[in-house]
């Protein structure tokens, strides 16, 4: 177990120092070692510590730190793209979903296609898995009112389906799962 931290006379802890240029490295390589992440969100989130704690010395942009731990291999957007694309699609999230969740992870449209054409291409399985998740269409037990049918299709919109996609898979009958065209 670890001694406690100092505090001041009131009880709280005294602000941490204002980052400088090694202190900002020393951030960015602690969270490309605790985190995949992308330089896009490397960058924000360098952005906000030093907006939290302030800068000491020459100015330093943090998309250039972020830069050089790509550069130096610790970041991979390309990699990161796939891996939350494909976790995503696991989880029943449809390619409208993913490409908005790569796109506000800071990744450029070169990154993200890849994973947003395989989500494309796997968009039923993925359907399907959220489906069998909420008990929705071939996974349910009765079919369902008008009402809870359009609450199944909204919920499958707002994973990032299609329509069409979502329509199918809302109105198979129990016990009869959509085949992949």
């Amino acid at each position: 177990m670890s001694a406690p931290r100092s505090t001041t006379p009131s009880g709280r802890r005294p602000a941490p120092p204002p980052l400088d240029a090694a202190a900002l490295d020393r951030l960015a390589l602690r969270y490309v070692e605790r985190f995949a992440t992308s330089r896009g969100k490397l960058t924000q989130y360098l952005a906000r510590k030093i907006r939290e704690r302030g800068w000491d010395g020459e100015a330093v942009d943090p998309a250039t730190v972020a830069q050089r731990m790509a550069d130096a291999g610790y970041v991979d957007d390309r990699g990161f793209a796939d891996q939350k694309g494909a976790a995503l699609a696991r989880r029943g999230y449809g390619a409208r979903r993913i490409a908005e969740t790569l796109r506000a992870a800071g990744l450029d449209e070169e990154d993200r296609a890849p994973a947003v054409a395989e989500a494309r291409g796997a968009a039923l399985e993925s359907a399907l898995r959220l489906a069998r998740r909420k008990r929705i269409g071939p996974f349910a037990t009765v079919r369902p009112d008008p009402r809870d049918r359009e609450r199944h299709l909204a919920a499958l919109l707002r994973a990032g389906h299609d329509l069409a996609t979502a329509r199918r898979v809302v109105d198979a009958a129990p016990g009869e799962v959509p085949e992949a065209e």
